[in-house]
């Protein structure tokens, strides 16, 4: 069966796509997007990660909620940044270091640190251990580096496995 259809979410994901995207729900739709969604995935697999990774679609969602709130709350500490003087900006250059082995767990760090307001991921060390973030707004560097691994890597290593 998993040769059949070796990975259903993808072909939820673009079946629906399809009828979204056409803005047609009806069957012929419907058995299009199964089709496609069907042959995609099944030609894409041997090019795709081999790895799969335990699901846990409860703790991904409890992550895009906390990176939603953040960014939300983070923009408004940047507008008022922006609006008061130049001198009440602290921007540093602070060096987390990195405990995932994850590469997509990497991405997926340094992706929410260039999003969240304020900061910004400026490199990754070759050996991929640390992350040098840019912030605007640095009282404690080290607040910040314990911040970003409480609040980012501790779900990210519970989301995958390292």
């Amino acid at each position: 069966m998993r040769t059949l259809l070796p990975r259903p979410y993808i072909t939820v994901m673009l079946t629906v796509m399809w009828m979204m995207l056409n803005n047609d729900f009806g069957l012929s739709s419907l058995l299009l997007g199964l089709f496609f969604g069907w042959l995609i995935p099944l030609v894409m697999d041997p090019i795709l990660l081999k790895r799969r990774f335990p699901w846990h679609p409860w703790k991904l969602a409890l992550l895009l909620a906390l990176v939603t709130y953040d960014i939300i709350v983070s923009n408004f500490h940047v507008a008022k940044l922006n609006l008061g003087p130049v001198s009440n900006l602290r921007p540093a250059f602070l060096e987390v270091p990195i405990d995932l082995q994850n590469e997509i767990a990497i991405s997926v760090l340094v992706s929410i640190v260039s999003m969240t307001p304020g900061t910004l991921s400026a490199d990754l060390s070759e050996d991929k251990r640390t992350l040098l973030v840019h912030g605007l707004d640095v009282d404690d560097p080290n607040d910040i580096i314990a911040e970003i691994k409480h609040r980012y890597e501790r779900r990210l290593k519970e989301i995958y496995p390292c």
